[in-house]
């Protein structure tokens, strides 16, 4: 016999349940875990994933599986484990289709341990010049007093950009150490390659810009809250910024556990 539940649980869970169901209409490719993270993290409620699966699934609110989509088990090489912030940066590229006016690239440098967007270019071309934009932006950021000698490695894919002589030349400069995806290894870059994931179910595939312009406005502004604000499982649901303020100094972690 199925227990009833009382009217002070009722109460709680439909509040709970109103609270889902404005996070999904603001992330609508959030799944169950990740909601309940923003909950517990975010909002300090103190709940678990049973609850907010059942809660989804009796709002119809989960996210169905793809079943077109198939994980390649092909054995392949590790990828580098990064053991600190900037020890290991991965490069890559996507592009975004802006109606009447055509595609818009975006470039990212992304900290492999952190998470973190260092840097990167959007526009209309997407040549190793702008790729070389991305990777200025990142060492100013990150490296102030000089990146060379600093042991940074960066992974990119075999594309003509990353393997023209301007980049390779560069980060030779730069002291920066480059490393490139075995072809047919899709985890080579799979930290990177996630984030553009994440930025077309956050941002891109929710919004259609006028201009081109009006998009790479809004890629600033996005990039920096995800940096602070968006909520990383492989961190334990910490965010970038916290990660990174985080292994500067652990006692921010001990006092926040």
């Amino acid at each position: 016999m199925k227990r009833r539940e009382s009217v002070v649980v009722t109460r709680r869970n439909e509040a709970i349940a109103r609270r889902i169901g404005e996070l999904k209409s603001e992330h609508p490719f959030w799944g169950y875990r990740r909601i309940w993270a923003y909950l517990k993290y975010v909002d300090k409620l103190e709940i678990n994933k049973k609850r907010v699966y059942r809660l989804m699934h009796k709002h119809h609110l989960l996210v169905k599986p793809n079943l077109r989509i198939k994980a390649c088990r092909t054995p392949g090489r590790r990828k580098p484990r990064p053991e600190c912030p900037n020890q290991w940066w991965g490069i890559d590229m996507t592009k975004v289709m802006v109606n009447g006016f055509g595609w818009v690239y975006v470039v990212a440098v992304l900290d492999w341990y952190t998470k973190k967007v260092v840097g990167y270019y959007a526009g209309l071309r997407c040549t190793a010049r702008n790729w070389l934009e991305a990777l200025e932006i990142a060492v100013n950021r990150q490296f102030p007093q000089g990146v060379r000698d600093n042991g940074l490695s960066l992974m990119s894919d075999n594309g003509c950009q990353p393997t023209s002589m301007a980049f390779l030349k560069a980060c030779s400069t730069l002291g920066i150490r480059q490393a490139f995806t075995s072809y047919n290894n899709p985890k080579g870059n799979a930290d990177t390659e996630r984030f553009f994931r994440t930025l077309k179910e956050e941002l891109v595939w929710l919004q259609e810009w006028s201009s081109p312009f009006d998009l790479i406005n809004e890629l600033d502004d996005w990039m920096e809250n995800y940096n602070q604000h968006y909520l990383h499982s492989a961190l334990g649901y910490r965010t970038p910024a916290q990660a990174e303020v985080e292994y500067t100094d652990p006692d921010l972690h001990i006092l926040k556990a």
